[in-house]
């Protein structure tokens, strides 16, 4: 069994990650349709979860994957460098992200899901080199 690795964050972000849980956007409230309640191949995730000095729109721990849903506001390119930055940040937990536009959560739900499953099936793919060893 994996050991549950502690990522830290700022405390001060718990409250308004809840405020984000109660004013959820249209786009988040779908795609938790989805994610929620470990009905999405069983794991669990997290609806704006703080970690460091960011929240996530969702997490998945045991998948170290952050997904994150992009609005209009996302297409200025001031929000796309702090996106950048974001995300170079969370790859320094070994977290994975995954974006994805508001469009293609209502318009290519499917696809959306496919990027999903395509990345868990490659989180859960054992190595080559694990292959080698056994």
């Amino acid at each position: 069994m994996k050991k549950r690795k502690i990522i830290p964050y700022d405390k001060k972000l718990k409250e308004l990650a809840k405020n984000l849980r109660n004013n959820s956007t249209k786009s988040e409230i779908y795609l938790w349709s989805i994610l929620k309640n470990k009905q999405f191949h069983g794991f669990k995730f997290i609806r704006q979860k703080p970690i460091d000095k960011y929240i996530l729109d969702f997490y998945c721990p045991e998948l170290e994957l952050a997904i994150e849903l992009d609005g209009y506001s996302h297409q200025l390119e001031e929000v796309q460098e702090k996106d950048l930055m974001k995300v170079k940040r969370l790859n320094e937990f070994n977290i994975a992200v995954l974006r994805f536009s508001d469009f293609q959560v209502f318009n290519d739900i499917e696809n959306v899901i496919n990027a999903l499953e395509f990345y868990i099936f490659e989180f859960e793919e054992p190595s080559q080199e694990e292959n080698e060893l056994e």
